[in-house]
């Protein structure tokens, strides 16, 4: 196990009015669906300094694990059947970095934050 891990921090900008039930989605059903497929969701939620903006805070071993992981979720039957399509229909676009950080910070957080 390396010493990095990727943080992927998506930037989403909902439909003007959709934000709360993209938030209630998000909490309910696509981050446990996240979870379920592996997925370590350090954070999310609606963006304090965008009235549309929501945020997502992703942990990865590595590119090939974030592509991998990350795409799994969209394949599954879940995720078609009940989120592809509202999901889809409430994001006016997003924005996606990836940064590497120090695995012991990533660590921190997650106790600190998720207990």
């Amino acid at each position: 196990m390396s010493d990095t891990a990727l943080l992927e921090i998506r930037f989403f900008t909902t439909r003007p009015g959709t934000r709360a039930e993209f938030d209630r989605v998000s909490r309910d059903g696509t981050v446990p669906l996240m979870r379920r497929c592996g997925i370590e969701v350090l954070a999310h939620g609606p963006m304090l300094n965008d009235e549309d903006g929501y945020c997502l805070v992703r942990v990865f071993e590595s590119e090939e694990d974030r592509l991998a992981r990350g795409g799994s979720m969209y394949e599954t039957d879940e995720w078609k059947r009940f989120y592809e399509e509202p999901v889809t229909a409430m994001m006016a676009d997003y924005r996606t970095a990836v940064i590497e950080v120090p695995r012991h910070a990533v660590r921190a957080y997650a106790s600190a934050v998720l207990g």
